[in-house]
């Protein structure tokens, strides 16, 4: 009831300030809306941050928009970018490709076989750094070949070498000229890649200005000049739209959307808005930490009664406005290699009180259950940039304290949480998949990775055959085999519950009614802005 009362106060807040807005745009408001034919301001709750293209820290859509990669990974399998075509040798260990002829970075510096070598033995150099990435741990070397011919050649077959070298980063590619003493692990002089569009200014905290790149091999852009706005979600998001300083929001690296769906819809209804949203790409889902030995986290009991705790159909209904659909499974059937049967985990109270009981969770008289004098009590982590996760987050608390969890949400920023998943320093936190582009492999393989969900794994009962299951899927030759090594590896970690999934995501754009081509990608986070014009 007091979320419903909420949620209605909230939107009368909005639609009075809705009302101010109208009663306040003036006639020279209304006419630049019309005349930005080619130019796009988008709202980002986050700066864009470090643009290296080696490393993580940077905004994902910025990087997409200037820097590429050899392959891309499309709904139809793996197309040429960069590469023209490849060969791969029959042991499966060495990948030739022969480069686009018509290539040049944006600083003029030609882009050949010898640029991609500089930059791949950049991203080696570093190697530590992309563990996570299986292909970073099977490069022998990079040969030069021709001057459009470039030799990858692997310690051991690995067969996801494709789909990780089409991802937005690391293995991309930046002009040598930008290099700081032959690398990049020390930091970068400039950000000139190859793709369609230039990084032309950035100032820290406020914006970013991308210009089209009209010499692009693939044609020049019809967006002209791309603004990336840092702007606090919701609230004053919603007022830069309806004045004209934005006009366009998308769902940003971490899922976090600059608007929330009630704000959206009104922006629709009343305005030059439309609402586009991609197919289901990811999993939203809860990571819990089974290697928390001094938290009630790490009973498997725990995990599967917060599972049947959390009413994912309300979640999905009336938090997220069915713009998503219910996850049961830490991937959609869609996915490759993730169509299996699995146990459904229903929303079932008594089912979850059942659960801690016989784990000896007992009920103290004060609301939160008692084990060997221990309380049930932990923290759940949730990024402060998304209304969305708060909402859930509250949500989540208010269910589990039914059954005698004491829960506590803290809101921290993106990068916060990403550091507690690399040390460790979490009970329950918010997460999604890679995506899929990169999935099942890319977030599989994150499991043994200690920058990703290795705190997550490693205290399940047979976390040492899980790992070993990963190792063998992903030098599989075999395609039967591989099968069940990944039906294997996806029914352990859903019988000890460690990813507690909630809802299938997608990519959600708003943009002027008179945008055309507004499609999305495989990798999630990018948007091909090239493609877009105004009519």
């Amino acid at each position: 009831m007091a979320y419903i009362m909420l949620k209605n106060v909230k939107l009368l807040v909005f639609a009075i300030m809705f009302l101010m807005v109208l009663g306040g745009c003036s006639d020279e408001t209304s006419g630049t809306k019309e005349e930005q034919t080619d130019e796009l301001i988008y709202a980002s709750s986050k700066d864009i941050n470090d643009m290296n293209p080696h490393f993580y820290t940077g905004s994902m859509s910025a990087q997409g928009k200037v820097y590429e990669s050899l392959v891309e990974n499309t709904q139809e399998g793996i197309k040429p970018l960069l590469a023209e075509s490849w060969e791969i040798s029959e042991d499966g260990k060495v990948y030739t490709f022969t480069l686009r002829e018509d290539v040049t970075f944006h600083d003029g510096e030609p882009f050949n076989a010898e640029a991609v070598k500089k930059n791949m033995d950049a991203v080696q150099a570093n190697a530590e750094k992309h563990a996570w990435i299986k292909l970073s741990t099977k490069i022998k070397e990079v040969n030069v070949v021709e001057e459009y011919v470039v030799e990858l050649v692997l310690s051991e077959t690995y067969y996801p070498t494709l789909e990780e070298l089409s991802m937005t980063r690391p293995y991309v590619f930046l002009s040598p000229n930008d290099f700081k003493e032959g690398g990049t692990k020390d930091g970068v002089n400039g950000y000139n890649g190859t793709g369609p569009y230039i990084l032309k200014e950035h100032k820290t905290d406020e914006y970013a200005t991308f210009e089209a790149n009209d010499s692009y091999w693939g044609g020049a852009p019809n967006i002209k000049k791309i603004t990336s706005k840092v702007l606090p979600a919701d609230e004053t998001t919603f007022l830069a739209l309806q004045k004209g300083e934005v006009n366009f929001a998308f769902t940003d690296d971490r899922g976090a959307d600059s608007l929330d769906v009630e704000t959206m819809e009104q922006l629709v209804a009343s305005s030059d808005y439309q609402i586009i949203r991609s197919e289901p790409m990811n999993t939203k889902m809860i990571v819990a930490n089974s290697s928390r030995a001094d938290n009630p986290v790490n009973e498997k009991a725990v995990r599967e009664a917060i599972w049947h705790a959390i009413d994912r159909e309300t979640i999905v209904k009336d938090l997220l406005n069915g713009t998503e659909s219910v996850a049961e499974t830490l991937f959609s059937s869609n996915v490759n290699y993730a169509d299996i049967p699995l146990e459904k985990r229903e929303y079932d109270v008594e089912k979850a009180k059942g659960l801690l009981e016989e784990a000896g969770w007992k009920a103290d008289g004060e609301g939160t259950r008692v084990k060997d004098g221990q309380k049930l009590e932990m923290a759940l982590y949730y990024d402060s940039n998304s209304s969305s996760q708060k909402r859930q987050a509250e949500y989540i608390q208010a269910l589990v304290k039914d059954i005698g969890i004491q829960l506590d949400i803290v809101g921290e920023e993106s990068t916060s949480i990403a550091n507690r998943r690399t040390t460790g320093e979490y009970d329950l936190l918010f997460n999604q998949t890679w995506g899929l582009a990169y999935d099942p492999q890319s977030t599989i393989a994150a499991f043994t990775s200690e920058a990703s969900y290795l705190h997550t794994t490693k205290g399940m009962a047979q976390s040492e055959e899980l790992y070993k299951k990963i190792e063998e899927v992903m030098i599989s030759t075999d395609e039967e085999a591989r099968k069940q090594l990944y039906m294997d590896i996806l029914t352990m970690v859903h019988d000890e519950a460690v990813f507690i999934p909630i809802s299938n995501g997608s990519v959600t754009v708003i943009a002027p009614k008179n945008l055309e081509g507004v499609t999305f990608k495989q990798t999630q986070f990018e948007l091909p802005f090239e493609g877009m014009k105004f009519k």
